[in-house]
């Protein structure tokens, strides 16, 4: 899941060598914390957050588990 988000992220923004993507476990969800330069924020979260509700949603359909999983944007 982590090298998915990565790879998409880093097709979309100016800054590849920025992006990072750490996997954390939080209220028994596994949770993708995705960290963008200032600059490319905009450009991950997309006009009225269509990019972003995309993104959740192979994340979502990308799952193997039955585990929840999420994917957060964090500035």
């Amino acid at each position: 899941m982590k090298e998915l988000i990565e790879f998409i992220a880093k097709a979309l923004v100016d800054n590849p060598d920025q992006v990072k993507v750490d996997e954390v476990e939080k209220e028994g969800a596994i949770v993708q914390e995705l960290r963008v330069a200032k600059d490319d924020l905009g450009k991950v979260i997309g006009k009225q957050g269509r990019t972003a509700r995309a993104m959740r949603t192979l994340l979502t359909a990308a799952s193997q588990t039955d585990q929840k999983t999420r994917l957060e944007i964090v500035e």
